[in-house]
C-alpha cells in the first residue's frame, strides 16, 4: 500500500453538522475500499481562497493522511468531482525517502607519505640548529 496526502475544499455554505458529515463520508469511503486513515486534520479551517472558484471566494479545507492501494485515488477523484460541495481536491503520493548519499571511505595516510615527510621534518631541525 503506498501513502498519500489528500487535501480537499470544502463549501463554506454547508452547515457545520452537514460538513462533518461530509467529512465522516470521505473517510468511511477511504477505509471501505481497503485503505486506513492515518490522520485527519481540519486545522485549516475556513480559508480565502486565492481565486475565486465558482463564485465562492472561501473555502474550509480538509487534509487527510492515509495508506491505500495504486486503484483508491483515481476512485476519491471520482467521488469528490461528483459531490457538488467539494469546490476542489488533490492527492498527492508521498514517497519514502531514500539514503542516496553514500558514507565517504574512510582515508587513511599511506606509510610512503609518512615516511617521506619524516626525513624533511628531521633535515629542517638539523638547519635550524
Amino acid at each position: 500500500m503506498n501513502r498519500y496526502e489528500l487535501t480537499y475544499i470544502i463549501d463554506t455554505a454547508l452547515e457545520e453538522t452537514a460538513r462533518k458529515e461530509l467529512i465522516e463520508k470521505f473517510s468511511s469511503l477511504i477505509t471501505a475500499n481497503g485503505g486506513e486513515i492515518e490522520k485527519v486534520d481540519e486545522t485549516w479551517g475556513k480559508r480565502r481562497l486565492a481565486y475565486a472558484i465558482n463564485d465562492k471566494v472561501e473555502g474550509y479545507y480538509v487534509l487527510v493522511t492515509m495508506k491505500a492501494p495504486a486503484e483508491l485515488p483515481r476512485e476519491i477523484e471520482r467521488t469528490m468531482g461528483i459531490n457538488e460541495n467539494i469546490l476542489r481536491c488533490l492527492i498527492i503520493k508521498l514517497e519514502e525517502k531514500k539514503h542516496s548519499v553514500k558514507p565517504r571511505p574512510v582515508r587513511v595516510a599511506t606509510p610512503v607519505a609518512a615516511e617521506a615527510e619524516a626525513p624533511a621534518a628531521e633535515a629542517a631541525e638539523t638547519t635550524a640548529e
